[in-house]
């Protein structure tokens, strides 16, 4: 399934780590555990980028009762996020789908939708990254609705286990596998961060989160809040933040190693078909430095 027409130069140079300022449209499910309510704070507080927009997307899980539930409850928890952080939601935080892509041929419709194909399609210096750190409808839909945005945007997904796992089924492509298909097979620029033995470094402790996000105003306090009672017995426990990857990539991508392979075969049974090397090229994170992601996060915070 190519949909979008990039020569393999122009792709490649898409691939190209980002230097400098970013603008991005970040699409979360917020209200999935605790780590995208880090994520959504950390891009915030990130004078390199440009925040221009934030979709909610769905998640079913033990927090939800089904993909529309965890979208709306995600919809909510952002606005919850912005109003510690004074910062306005009118025009810029969109409702995403309320169910996966069911058809690899049939875009799901919603507000984060239209929006997303809206800001590809304006003039821009430079590309538009899609930060995505849940199920990917949302960003598949915009794609087959309108390929030309796969032109136009850098796709950066926190998805999906590495390619030497025995399987790929982790929350976040295994909720969304026909989705995560269209991603990775239409030709447009993907980085992957996958989570087994890479994103899953990006751990913290309740110790540091008092030392270093409690205090730091309304949602330093929100977020150790809701960090603290994640979890019932706090001894030799760390907590996964996983979805600060994508940010910490955009703010400095040695922060998050990666290597430009051909882009992976997902098969129907949430594993890794093998490697092709004719298919079109994309970037995989190997590595995640931990110590400097949080150490930029909570360094920000301390501005507050």
């Amino acid at each position: 399934m190519s949909l979008v027409s990039l020569s393999r130069d122009k792709l490649l140079e898409r691939l190209d780590p980002p230097r400098g300022p970013v603008s991005m449209v970040l699409d979360t499910d917020t209200y999935n555990e605790i780590d995208d309510q880090f994520a959504v704070v950390y891009s915030l507080l990130s004078d390199a980028l440009n925040v221009e927009a934030i979709y909610a997307a769905p998640f079913h899980n033990s927090r939800s009762t089904g993909p529309a539930d965890g979208m709306h409850k995600s919809y909510e928890e952002i606005l919850r996020l912005l109003d510690r952080l004074d910062h306005p939601s009118e025009g810029f935080v969109y409702h995403g789908s309320e169910r996966y892509l069911e058809h690899l041929d049939t875009p799901v419709h919603s507000e984060a939708v239209d929006d997303l194909i809206a800001r590809a399609t304006a003039p821009r210096e430079g590309p538009l990254y899609v930060v995505a750190i849940g199920a990917i409808t949302n960003v598949a839909s915009a794609l087959l609705l309108e390929p030309a945005i796969g032109e136009q945007i850098v796709i950066v997904w926190l998805g999906g286990h590495p390619h030497y796992w025995p399987h790929t089924r982790e929350f976040n492509l295994g909720q969304d596998v026909l989705a995560a298909q269209v991603v990775f097979d239409c030709g447009a620029p993907v980085v992957q961060i996958p989570c087994k033995n890479v994103a899953e470094h990006v751990r913290t402790t309740v110790p540091e989160m008092e030392a270093y996000v409690k205090g730091r105003g309304s949602i330093g306090d929100y977020l150790y809040r809701i960090f603290f009672d994640y979890h019932e017995d706090h001894f030799a426990w760390s907590k996964v933040i996983w979805d600060i990857s994508t940010i910490g990539y955009l703010n400095n991508p040695e922060w998050v190693p990666s290597e430009v392979r051909p882009s992976p075969v997902l098969l129907d049974s949430v594993t890794w078909g093998a490697e092709d090397p004719s298919r079109h090229p994309y970037r995989v994170a190997v590595d995640v430095h931990r110590d400097q992601l949080f150490g930029d996060l909570f360094h920000k915070l301390a501005r507050r």
